[in-house]
């Protein structure tokens, strides 16, 4: 329940309601975290509403309870048996299931259903589709192997720079080590999904782009002579169209290949992989402003500025050339 979510809920839990609370049913799932509550079609305030909570997002509870009972994973060892009296432990002890470490158990955030919106033919959200459909579902690695790995509640993703580089495996070749005047180079930047267990990336938001130039001898880029590769899906900002798609599926590769003529001596080739995790948002968040935002004006701001300096690079690497 960050600014971004906020700022758009703010006018839409008083004038949808009922999708405002969709939107909470992932974001800030629990009672207590709603303004409004669905009584038989009609949306009453909440007596319960905790403001505080609401900033929470997705705290402990949302996963671990349920009924105002606790519930957890199964021991290290496969367990869930309790060694003591439950009534002797703190909250009546914990009810222990497997679920825990099932990719089933992120799929109602990370998956639409098979009649949910879609774009192209192609689910908005489409997550736990392509990891079943991947070679990680396959060899039985689960969504929490890689974004809670050891139990820790980390979930790194498309913002953990080292997260996605242990997802990807990047290399830059030439067709041989010098080049001539009048000669043309030919490099290749190839990007592969080495081990990501969905697309990459999964989501609409981010923009993953591959640059390639030349450098001339005082390491000044050679003009016009950098082109750049997209990986990622792009749509219109009012989500009405797909514009492109060009993510990578389990094993699949861009072979980004670059020619020029050599001109003069001392060129080095570099190459960069750049990412920007809040692509979408970021345009998103600016057209919002740019109709007025209404009274989530400020945390829309809040959130646009984040996402304008959220971006890292990924790969960098220069090679000589002539």
């Amino acid at each position: 329940m960050g600014p971004g979510v906020k700022g758009q809920l703010v006018e839409m839990i008083a004038t949808d309601p009922a999708s405002a609370l969709d939107c909470h049913a992932c974001h800030a799932p629990l009672t207590e975290q709603q303004e409004k509550i669905e009584d038989g079609g009609a949306f009453p305030v909440n007596r319960v509403f905790d403001t505080k909570l609401q900033a929470g997002g997705l705290v402990c509870a949302a996963c671990h309870v349920r009924q105002y009972e606790w519930f957890g994973p199964s021991k290290r060892d496969g367990s869930v048996a309790s060694e003591l009296p439950r009534e002797t432990l703190p909250h009546n002890g914990v009810t222990r299931t497997p679920a825990f470490l099932k990719s089933e158990f992120c799929k109602p955030c990370h998956q639409f259903p098979d009649d949910g919106f879609a774009l192209n033919g192609k689910l908005l959200e489409n997550t736990y589709n392509e990891w079943k459909a991947g070679p990680f579902a396959l060899a039985g690695l689960q969504c929490q192997d890689c974004h809670m790995p050891d139990r820790r509640h980390l979930w790194r993703g498309i913002h953990d720079p080292e997260m996605v580089r242990s997802g990807l495996t990047i290399a830059l070749t030439t067709d041989k080590d010098r080049y001539g005047m009048g000669e043309t180079m030919t490099a290749t930047l190839t990007i592969t999904n080495s081990r990501v267990g969905h697309y990459f990336p999964t989501y609409v938001t981010p923009r993953v782009v591959a640059s390639v130039e030349l450098l001339d001898a005082r390491g000044r880029a050679v003009p016009g002579s950098r082109e750049q590769r997209v990986i990622g899906r792009q749509v219109s900002l009012d989500l009405s169209r797909e514009l492109a798609d060009t993510r990578l599926a389990p094993g699949a590769k861009l072979e980004f290949q670059y020619r020029r003529s050599v001109t003069a001596l001392g060129f080095r080739l570099k190459a960069r992989v750049t990412v920007y995790p809040d692509h979408f948002y970021a345009g998103f968040f600016e057209s919002l402003l740019a109709q007025g935002a209404g009274k989530g004006r400020a945390q829309i701001r809040q959130a646009l500025a984040h996402t304008r300096h959220s971006s890292y690079l990924l790969y960098e690497k220069e090679l000589p050339v002539s």
